[in-house]
């Protein structure tokens, strides 16, 4: 099972080389960020792309995600739901036989820095109410937030910055405790320059000077069959690069 996040920075922008993506990886499940777009505005060829389940969850201009069920994986008519944290169309989830699936687009945190706390403490309640009844989950997204240090380019750190602030990071640390798995890091754990993020100047994209801020975190059940993981960064002209990891 191949499953794929990326925050394609405009669905309009983009729209060939999500077709492209589609077509070349044949991904299982593909989670999108930052659509900036509204449902009617999506690009014909990506309303419903031959082969998959879609839902498109966003408004003009601004945040939205996208969730891409691959029907020969997944049989039947799949239940996409919103959690009750959900605003400015940030989260949708699929309710699968195996598993729950999200897309995620962490608010940004630099015009309302607590909404983005709410966001991630909200989600770990969403994680830990899963583990309780026992339900599997595939968290996938832009949770615009860099783990550790290591997960900044020393060139970009800087002490209290957004996105590296500690009080971020223990709450991603404790989405991760409700038994999930960081699977891209669990794959590729002594590369140093593991990022998926570039500032879109000074083509810090093109020398991987970044940030690790999209993520794949599986329950450890699921995270357990984890057997490949890769960053895209030479793919599309999005300040993200797809991330794929692949599930025996």
């Amino acid at each position: 099972m191949k499953v794929v996040t990326w925050n394609v920075n405009g669905i309009r922008a983009r729209e060939l080389q999500v077709v492209e993506w589609l077509e070349r990886e044949r991904p299982d499940v593909l989670c999108l960020q930052e659509l900036k777009a509204a449902p009617e505005q999506l690009p014909l060829s990506l309303v419903a792309p031959e082969g998959y389940q879609t839902y498109w969850h966003g408004h003009k201009g601004y945040s939205g995600v996208g969730l891409l069920l691959r029907r020969e994986t997944f049989a039947g008519d799949v239940a996409f739901t919103h959690p009750d944290f959900d605003h400015e169309t940030r989260v949708v989830e699929a309710h699968l036989p195996d598993f729950t699936v999200a897309s995620l687009y962490v608010p940004n945190g630099g015009k309302d820095f607590a909404a983005k706390l709410a966001f991630l403490e909200a989600l770990e309640r969403r994680a830990a109410a899963a583990r309780a009844e026992g339900r599997k989950l595939l968290l996938c997204g832009d949770l615009n937030v860099a783990l550790t240090d290591r997960d900044v380019h020393p060139k970009e750190r800087k002490a209290g910055a957004i996105g590296q602030r500690s009080d971020e990071r223990a709450l991603v640390e404790k989405i991760l405790a409700q038994g999930l798995v960081d699977t891209g890091r669990a794959l590729d754990q002594e590369n140093d320059s593991l990022f998926t993020w570039w500032a879109p100047w000074r083509q810090l994209k093109e020398r991987n000077i970044g940030w690790r801020l999209d993520y794949v975190l599986a329950s450890e059940t699921l995270a357990s069959k984890a057997v490949a993981a890769r960053v895209y960064r030479e793919f599309g002209t999005s300040d993200h690069g797809p991330v794929l990891v692949e599930f025996g």
